[in-house]
């Protein structure tokens, strides 16, 4: 944490002067700011979890080989997105920070390291993906399908830049509670791909290349849209100017400290969905991991909400621990998590009735009419998985928010490998309950792994509170 962060704040007469409705709604009531900054990133969230869905649900019309083929990429797409992610929530939790403290130049300064490092990862990140993806699914376990899925690789990566640079900027306008033109811009992406999917895969004939191109496409255009937003019409309170871009280490260090731990729970994510995909291909063959990693697509768009929640409260925390406005952070925390677990028991009751309607999107073809077992029992076993996803989910963005990345990373470590992976395995595997024994170990994980974190946010939230009346100072 920087000299800025550590400083008590300041009154700022050309913040007061300056602040967006964002950054207003972003600094006043917790409850109020969650609500409004929540829904478009919930709409925005849902669109693009649409388009993610609509390219298994597409490709599912080729066969069940090229959705596995598509589906040993997931993991690894799944490490660019978290990434993406990860650093962008090193960049909200910063620039929240700074506008809490009434620091504009500071929260500048901060968004625009955010896009430089953006730059530098994605073009280390490309080369690496593109020079050894055949290798890397070959080591996955593709076998057969290694040819689909290199092809559908090898076009996405190439996007990489794309991906980051689109991320981090979504980040930034979180960041000042401009939630409402960072749906704009993922409805705009999410919109394109649809009509774009089905264009490319059969009527122009790619075929998995087609959903690729579509993808890349579709995250290009909305790039030109968010360099308007900020290099032309320049209306955001955030400004970007790059040509006045001036190194600061600490500055690196402060978006790093959350955006690395951040980052690395995606990439644990990823390594856990690699995991399983070995299990299941000792269990059950290609088949169980083109159920489980388009299953698994219907989860991401089923917690959809929750995440759309978890982004507005490392923007909101992060302001308020920028203002040692501690007891909103506690509000902050009740207020998600009881949200939440409303949201994610009405969801275990829809995907459990609906089940046998959700898989026909993945089985409507002769040639996947087989795996319709495999996915209603996947689907109905997740049913388990959502009441406690917000639990860990809003605790890893207080750590987040406040700046406390590790203990966020310490959390997912936790969750995904000590407890999923392990659960997965011994109940799959040495217990011998096949593939519904995978499903229950993640479920069991989840539960155990959302309640410590729960836990650990409440003590942690009880101990800045108490140490504010004793002359607290945050540290580093």
């Amino acid at each position: 944490m920087t000299a800025r962060e550590t400083a008590a704040p300041v009154h700022d007469t050309a913040f007061e002067e300056e602040v967006t409705r964002g950054v207003s709604i972003l600094r006043g009531d917790p409850k109020t700011a969650i609500r409004k900054l929540s829904g478009p990133m919930i709409i925005a969230m849902l669109l693009m979890a649409v388009y993610n869905l609509a390219d298994a649900i597409w490709v599912a019309g080729l066969g069940a080989d090229a959705l596995a083929g598509v589906g040993f990429i997931a993991p690894l797409f799944m490490i660019l997105i978290g990434l993406s992610n990860g650093l962008g929530a090193g960049a909200s939790s910063v620039v929240a920070r700074r506008i809490g403290a009434r620091d504009k130049p500071g929260a500048d300064s901060a968004a625009n390291h955010a896009l430089v490092l953006a730059f530098g990862v994605s073009a280390v990140l490309m080369a690496i993906l593109v020079l050894f993806l055949r290798p890397i699914v070959v080591m996955l376990g593709a076998g057969p399908v290694t040819d689909l899925a290199v092809e559908y690789g090898s076009i996405v990566f190439m996007g990489t830049i794309f991906f980051l640079a689109v991320h981090m900027t979504y980040a930034i306008l979180r960041a000042e509670g401009d939630t409402k033109r960072t749906m704009y811009a993922m409805a705009a992406s999410s919109i394109l791909n649809l009509i774009l999917d089905p264009i490319l895969i059969y009527w122009a004939g790619l075929g998995v290349a087609g959903a690729a191109y579509a993808t890349v496409i579709s995250i290009a255009s909305v790039m030109v849209v968010l360099v308007y937003w900020f290099f032309v019409k320049q209306d955001t309170y955030v400004s970007i100017s790059l040509r006045a871009f001036s190194p600061d280490t600490r500055t690196f260090r402060a978006i790093l400290g959350v955006g690395l731990p951040a980052s690395l729970e995606y990439l644990l994510m990823s390594i856990v969905v690699i995991i399983i995909n070995v299990i299941l291909v000792s269990i059950a063959g290609t088949d169980a991991v083109a159920i489980y990693t388009s299953g698994w697509r219907i989860v991401m768009f089923a917690v959809v909400p929750l995440i759309g929640i978890a982004t507005s409260v490392v923007s909101v925390a992060g302001a308020a621990y920028g203002a040692r406005e501690y007891e909103k952070i506690r509000v902050v925390h009740r207020y998600a998590t009881t949200i939440g677990v409303i949201i994610a028991l009405t969801t275990s009751a829809l995907t459990y009735l609906l089940a046998p309607q959700i898989t026909a999107m993945f089985t409507y073809s002769p040639e996947s009419a087989h795996l319709i077992p495999g996915f209603i029992l996947f689907f109905q076993t997740m049913c388990l998985f959502y009441p406690f996803a917000p639990l860990g989910m809003f605790s890893s963005s207080v750590f987040q928010g406040t700046g406390r990345g590790l203990t966020s990373l310490v959390i997912t470590i936790l969750r995904n490998l000590v407890f999923i992976a392990v659960f997965a395995y011994l109940l799959g595997i040495v217990f011998g309950f096949g593939e519904p024994g995978v499903y229950l170990g993640i479920v069991a994980g989840n539960i155990l792994g959302g309640s410590v974190g729960y836990l650990w946010a409440r003590a942690f939230i009880g101990r800045l509170i108490r140490a504010e009346g004793g002359g607290y100072k945050r540290e580093k």
